[in-house]
């Protein structure tokens, strides 16, 4: 059997690997064949499919969209951080425009606010809960799903659409953050439509299509600022090389698709600069009010290089040892395999097969396009998280799940008909073999977790790969049973773990998908850290933090499946570090209950009834109810009251925002009525600013403690020393 794939099936699959290709002319609306009701074509699909094929896909969606919802308010507010960001969002369009952290924008979350954009307007249509913050991710993972869906169908069949949306739903850390409220979700999304659209723009060298390819990976900008170019060498190499045109019109092309993306992306970045600072919120995350400068050191080069400046631990250049070791085989450690890597090496060897299958295709062939692009995404994403010194968190790796998908699906359909060559059997086979014995060696990680688990990914792997070496001499239904385990027993593990993280919720900045595991973080929390995607994070002292936690709204529940219990043990065992310094809702508390330990840094605190009151009392009054050192410290308590609260020094309490001079000004003219009593100070924490522990000094040296419920508040309208200075109306 030969494989030539060229521009005259462009459109559609080859006869070879699929139903037949579409015609070169499609019947014009109007003209012969009278057009169809929308929601008959939207049910029919395309006329080449058989009649199942369009009904099983909608309703493959109907089943990813419900599976991603159970459980889901599990989850309360996830991470608070941006779920403040959201209440802030949902009660002012000028925080819903910056992605201000309160409603009085003192400050801004530490990355653009476009991922915030559908929670908040969510929370405005529905109120404010756990599922209106958390539910616009399930539906990013149904569009997600459906953009690699309409991508492999197009060129390889439905049996490899399938074979995709199984691979991309059943990726643990997939199932973790399409349920989690931070940017990850949206990047993925974006990141897979503009490869689409790529694609689209590759059959017939459609400026269009290129286009929106720029467009999408300019708003990816406004949801993670730099991660959103990773992509962009692959985009553009494979398309100056392969689409079907002159090299004059492919580069121009691709000049005006950048010109795209920068619109896309820089229109609100210009609006952010050129507007006055005296009139907008803080950018967080940086030092000196810039987003520039948020843009390409602290988000930036600085992820790279480990000189994250404000960062928990940042400034150093630590090497990656605060973050993991850095390494090839960084995707496969301890903490991060079972999160993504279980079928990496299964796309890898497809990837190869397929290239060498497609190797004597014409150039402007788009079946070899979309593995080169596909790959490409894969390849350069895993090289720079690979070797990244600065943050890096676990739940990053959830980029790699639409592009690993693909390659499934494309791979296996087009190796499984070309299963006649003599050696294309043998590395079915050996993919099989490698996916089940890595899921071995993941699903061994955790020793007591569901032991039958193991053996049946191990030996079901093993005997189907045994039967794809003999495919060519076996009747259709053994084939056809042979092929079924070899799927079954690939994707046994991860469907296990993404089972237990549905099972589950999740709370704070640092979350892991699956159970705990040897030498790794996991369960609910699991994990070092803060940041979210945003804010710094605590290289290593992450495990302690969230077992700290025992009081946030919507605490996830114990129990899981399958393994739940066992999770759950395993982090409170974890959180037992420094559990026992923390001192009421501000966190782990200092000399004098003031600035010091990481409370409020990694996970919201537990407010009590009696502090809810206390702040909620004559609230309207004031700017801000109160003011907390750290984001996540003064987002509980925003939560919890609905009233603004100011986050001083941003996510880490490191960011010098607002002054001493500042903040005494606001206390001068009655615009904060307490100030909470722990969190973090500034100093020593990788930035140059120590403005948060300048101001908690002052407080505690002017202004009367009161004792809630457990937890410190100091009065800013009840000066100690009867300064002028201090005074302020209430």
């Amino acid at each position: 059997m030969t494989t030539q794939y060229d521009a005259t099936h462009q459109g559609g699959a080859s006869p070879a690997w699929g139903p037949p290709p579409v015609p070169p002319v499609p019947p014009v609306a109007g003209v012969g064949e009278p057009k169809q009701p929308f929601v008959r074509r939207l049910w029919r699909g395309r006329p080449e499919d058989p009649s199942w094929v369009r009904p099983a896909f909608l309703l493959t969606l109907l089943a990813i969209g419900a599976l991603y919802t159970w459980n889901l308010t599990a989850s309360g507010y996830a991470n608070s951080f941006y779920s403040a960001a959201v209440q802030a969002g949902s009660q002012s369009w000028k925080a819903f425009f910056f992605g201000s952290l309160d409603a009085a924008s003192a400050i801004t979350v530490d990355k653009p606010p476009a991922s915030l954009w559908p929670m908040a307007l969510s929370v405005r249509l529905l109120g404010l809960n756990s599922f209106a913050i958390l539910f616009p991710q399930v539906l990013m993972a149904v569009a997600t799903a459906g953009v690699l869906w309409a991508s492999v169908r197009r060129r390889f069949g439905a049996g490899a659409g399938f074979l995709t949306l199984a691979a991309f739903a059943l990726t643990p850390v997939a199932a973790l953050m399409f349920r989690f409220n931070n940017p990850d979700a949206a990047l993925a999304l974006l990141m897979a439509t503009a490869v689409y659209c790529t694609l689209r723009a590759l059959e017939k060298a459609r400026t269009t299509w290129l286009v929106w390819a720029g467009a999408a990976i300019g708003l990816a900008f406004l949801v993670k600022t730099l991660q959103a170019f990773l992509i962009l060498p692959v985009l553009a190499l494979v398309y100056v090389v392969l689409a079907p045109t002159t090299l004059k019109k492919r580069i121009g092309q691709v000049l005006l698709a950048g010109l795209a993306m920068v619109v896309a992306g820089g229109w609100w970045v210009a609006i952010v600069e050129l507007w006055p600072a005296s009139s907008r919120p803080y950018i967080g995350g940086s030092q000196n009010n810039s987003f520039l400068e948020l843009t390409f050191g602290y988000n930036g080069l600085g992820r790279i290089n480990g000189e994250e400046t404000g960062s928990v631990g940042g400034g150093g250049g630590n090497g990656g040892g605060g973050w993991g070791e850095t390494g090839w085989d960084r995707m496969f450690g301890s903490s991060i395999g079972g999160q993504i890597s279980w079928l990496i090496p299964a796309a890898l060897i497809l990837l190869v097969a397929a290239l060498v299958l497609l190797r004597k295709c014409g150039r402007t062939d788009t079946a070899r396009a979309g593995f080169l692009l596909w790959g490409g995404s894969l390849l350069i994403t895993m090289v720079i998280f690979s070797f990244m010194q600065g943050i890096f968190h676990e739940y990053y790796t959830v980029a790699l799940a639409p592009y690993i998908a693909p390659l499934i699906g494309m791979g296996a359909a087009l190796l499984w008909r070309e299963r006649d060559r003599a050696w294309v059997p043998l590395t079915l086979a050996g993919a099989v073999t490698a996916t089940a014995v890595w899921g071995y060696v993941l699903l061994n990680r955790s020793s007591d977790y569901v032991p039958w688990v193991k053996w049946t990914v191990l030996v079901g792997g093993l005997v189907a790969a045994l039967g794809l070496i003999f495919v060519a001499k076996l009747g259709r239904r053994l084939v056809l049973a042979v092929a079924g385990l070899g799927v079954v027993a690939s994707l046994a593990g991860p469907t296990a773990y993404t089972l237990t993280t549905l099972n589950e919720g999740h709370s704070g900045s640092i979350v892991t998908a699956g159970p705990t595991v040897s030498g790794g973080r996991g369960g609910p929390g699991g994990g070092g850290g803060p940041g979210g995607g945003g804010g710094g994070g605590f290289p290593g002292g992450g495990q302690g933090q969230q077992g700290q936690q025992n009081g946030q709204m919507g605490q996830p529940p114990t129990g899981g499946f399958p393994g739940g219990g066992q999770n759950q043990q395993g982090q409170g065992q974890q959180g037992q570090q420094g559990q026992g310094q923390q001192n009421g809702p501000g966190g782990m508390t200092g000399e004098g209950g003031m600035g010091g330990g990481m409370g409020g840094l990694l996970n919201g605190s537990d407010v009590s009834d009696e502090a809810k009151e206390l702040l909620e009392k004559n609230a309207e009054h004031y700017t801000w109810a109160a003011a907390a050192i750290g984001a996540q410290n003064a987002a509980s308590y925003q939560l919890s009251t609905g009233e603004p609260v100011m986050a001083i020094g941003g996510f880490n309490g490191t960011d010098p925002s607002p002054t001493l001079a500042q903040f005494k000004k606001y206390v001068e003219d009655g615009r904060i009525h307490y100030f909470i009593a722990g969190g973090m100070g500034g100093g020593g924490m990788g930035g140059d600013s120590n403005t948060s522990s300048q101001i908690s000094e002052w407080v505690q040296e002017n202004f009367k403690e009161v004792t809630v419920g457990g937890s410190t508040f100091y009065d800013l309208t009840q000066p100690t020393n009867g300064s002028s200075d201090n005074n302020s109306d209430s």
